[in-house]
This record gives structure tokens, C-alpha cells and sequence, in this order.
């Protein structure tokens, strides 16, 4: 569920007219629903109040800062993937020890300053990533607790860029190998192996692959007791999916119900990262019209947001669904909605049905807020979005457009070409 609803055939972000935004801050820009974002956060705490999980936000999905406060401030966490993401976290004042911090390519001063940080946990993808943090953690005279990555050979029903639970993927350690990392735990002086991970993909629509993967730990886990070996964490992952166009994705209860019986029987304290199940329904893509062209085969819808922006259609063919910000009674065309990036994969959207629009007038992408801004480049020379948030009947602008100064700041001309 959202807070995007027409009233009087316009649309409003909770209590705002999305037109008003748009007249005031421009196009194109990301909006982003307050009250979405702490409705989602609430529903799984709701749902799996009985096992009382620490929720860490996967920051990855959105990395906006005020996204990351305004549930920070409802008492989430942060699930890290970069020392980018961890020095937000750290300087928005969240506390250390509701980070986790996973990514099989962790470098070294990323984790050097999570160790000074003193965070939660290091969620480990390999030997020679335990080793280092091993180092590390000698060197500032620390002993800091990770979790393994188990990568439980689970495959899931999901695109097959973001499944991750499979051995031919790059995530994780086999189970084998992780029995032998906590036989021989002693050989880390500085770490304590105190958790397991999971993590097997994104926008994952029923339960089926979690039991299978959570199944499989609880059975690994009861082994490792009966070799006197205990650990405390079990960090389950996000991987929840969101309604884009048809799908029917379990909801937050229906997964609670589905799953809790099976983390009871770990006994341990269980993380979860959610991360487009809590952002990806409470933003969207707001884009305005450009020009209508129709080249005798096709109609095309030219707006002037692009692939750099939002990369998903592209990259995953992934569908979301448009709406006019204005409805109009005018008869339906079908039209392929592009952008001006000079790529033939610069859509957002192809055959769609919508009113005949004109030059000026407002499309909203929907479900955009989890991966749209974050994976946003500045391809074409094209300066990053705004990203605007609204609470009721205010908004506020919490990414400013990036200018064009800002865009080339950093550039030089050598000498030599002087």
C-alpha cells in the first residue's frame, strides 16, 4: 500500500499536490511518501513482534539521508554495503550497534572504521575477508563479532541479477566451509564468529525460498550444538517483494506466520534487512512531458527524466506502472514512454495506455522509491535529480538538483593539453 492517491483526478503525495512540487522544484525529481515509509517499517515490526528481530534498513535500497532518519527515528537500524553508506549511518547519529555491515568487497578503510565505529556485526563473505578484519581488528586491539554469509544454495523465483543465494552467484560461503571457519574460530584471535547471514535475492514473492534457506540453518545450526559450538545472531535478510504490476507478494504478516515457527526453533537473536519492501512503494518518479512522436509505426512518449535516473526498466526490464499526474477524460493512446538519453533502452515504460498528453503536462513513475535515485549516474552529462520528501500537507527538498558546476567540479585539463 501507498499514499499516492488521486483526488479530483490529480495526484497527491499523502495531503500535496504532486503539481504543486513539481512547479516549485522541477523536473524531474524522486518524491518520497513519509507516512509510507513508516507504514511499512511498522507492519513488520507488528508482524514479528513475537520474536522482537532487530530491523537493520538495507541503506543500499535508498541511501537518502533523511529516508535513513525518519526511520531511524522509529527505531530501525542500518544494514551497510560501503563505508559511504556507514559514515551516513554514523552521521545521523544511528546507533552503532544496530549496524551490519555485509558486501563481499569490503575495503579496508571502510572497515577499519566500522571496527573504531564498534558496529553490530560484520556480516563475512570469505576466508580472506575474515582474515583481514582479523588484522584489523589486532591492530586497533579489538575483538569485534561477524557473522558468516552462508550462501545456502537456494534458488529464487526473482530476476537473475539480484538472486543471490546460489552457489554460481559471488555471495557467501558454502556451508561445508563455514562448519570448518567455526571448528576453527580459534585461529581469528581478534574475531569472535558470533552469527549467520542468508541473503538470497530481491523482490521475492513468497515464502518458499526463505523456509528452504532458513531450514537449512536451523538444521546446521542444531549440528554445530551438538559439537558444543553456539553462536547468538541469525541475520535472515531482506529480499521482500513489492507489487510493481501483478504480482502478489506475501504480506508482512503472512511472512511472519510463515516463517517464525522455524526462527523460534534457532533460539537466536534474529536481524532482518528490509530494504524495498519499506522504501520501494512509498516513492516515486516524477517526469514531464517533452514531445509526442509518432513516426507512422510507433507513438512515442518523450519526457524528460532518463535511464540515468531511473535505470530499472532498463537494466531489468523491470515494469512500473504510469500514471498521469493530471487525469484527463481524453481518449487513450498506446505509446512506448522514453527519455532523451541516446540509448534504445532509454524507456520507463513501452505499449502503455494513457491519455493523450501534451508538452508540459506530468507523468508519475510508480514504486520507485527502493534502487531509482541510488543507482542514478550522470550519463549524457546529466546532473542527478532532486529527491523531495513530503509529510502530510508540507514537502520539503532533501537532495538538491546537482548543478552543472557540480557535475564537472572535479575534472581537469592536464597541462599538456594546455
Amino acid at each position: 500500500m501507498h499514499d499516492f492517491k488521486y483526488k479530483k483526478n490529480e495526484l497527491f503525495c499523502e495531503n500535496t499536490r504532486i503539481s504543486t512540487i513539481a512547479q516549485q522544484v522541477g523536473t524531474p525529481f524522486y518524491l518520497y511518501s513519509y507516512k509510507t515509509l513508516i507504514d511499512h517499517l511498522t507492519k513488520i515490526k507488528k508482524a514479528f513482534v513475537e520474536i522482537d528481530p532487530l530491523i537493520c534498513f538495507a541503506v543500499k535500497s535508498n541511501g537518502n539521508m533523511a529516508v535513513i532518519k525518519a526511520l531511524a527515528n522509529k527505531g530501525a537500524g542500518c544494514d551497510i554495503v560501503s563505508g559511504g553508506e556507514l559514515k551516513k549511518a554514523l552521521k545521523l547519529k544511528v546507533s552503532p550497534k544496530k549496524i551490519v555491515f555485509a558486501s563481499v568487497g569490503k575495503k579496508e578503510e571502510a572497515i577499519a572504521l566500522a571496527i573504531k565505529s564498534g558496529i553490530l556485526l560484520f556480516n563475512v563473505e570469505s576466508v580472506p575477508e575474515l582474515e583481514v578484519i582479523n588484522a584489523f581488528a589486532k591492530k586497533a586491539d579489538k575483538k569485534v563479532q561477524v557473522a558468516i554469509r552462508i550462501n545456502p544454495d537456494v534458488e529464487a523465483a526473482t530476476h537473475h541479477f539480484i538472486t543471490t543465494g546460489t552457489l554460481k552467484n559471488k555471495f557467501g560461503i558454502d556451508l561445508q566451509s563455514t562448519r570448518d571457519l567455526l571448528r576453527r574460530q580459534k585461529a581469528y584471535s581478534h574475531i569472535e564468529i558470533n552469527g549467520l547471514h542468508i541473503h538470497i535475492g530481491s523482490q521475492i514473492v513468497n515464502s518458499t525460498p526463505f523456509i528452504n534457506a532458513i531450514k537449512k540453518v536451523v538444521g546446521f545450526v542444531n549440528d554445530l550444538r551438538q559439537e558444543g559450538i553456539e553462536i547468538k545472531y541469525f541475520d535472515i535478510g531482506g529480499g521482500l517483494g513489492i507489487i510493481y504490476k501483478d504480482e502478489k507478494p506475501q504480506t508482512a504478516e503472512d511472512f511472519a506466520q510463515n516463517i517464525i515457527p522455524y526462527l523460534k526453533k534457532t533460539g537466536l537473536k534474529i536481524i532482518m534487512e528490509p530494504g524495498r519492501f519499506i522504501a520501494g512503494n512509498a516513492g516515486i518518479f516524477v517526469t514531464k512531458v517533452l514531445y509526442l512522436k509518432d513516426n507512422g509505426f510507433k507513438k512515442f512518449l518523450i519526457v524528460d527524466g532518463g535511464m540515468n535516473d531511473l535505470i530499472r526498466p532498463s537494466l531489468y526490464n523491470a515494469y512500473h506502472d504510469i500514471l498521469p499526474v493530471k487525469k484527463t477524460s481524453s481518449k487513450k493512446i498506446t505509446v512506448d514512454v522514453v527519455g532523451p538519453v541516446c540509448e534504445s533502452g532509454d524507456y520507463f515504460g513501452k505499449e502503455r495506455a494513457l491519455p493523450k498528453m501534451v508538452r508540459g503536462d506530468l507523468l508519475a513513475v510508480m514504486s520507485a522509491g527502493a534502487y531509482g535515485y541510488v543507482m542514478s549516474s550522470n550519463y549524457n552529462a546529466r546532473p542527478r535529480v532532486a529527491e523531495v520528501m513530503v509529510k502530510g500537507n508540507k514537502f520539503a527538498i532533501i537532495n538538491e538538483r546537482e548543478k552543472f558546476n557540480e557535475l564537472i567540479k572535479r575534472e581537469r585539463i592536464p597541462d599538456f593539453l594546455k
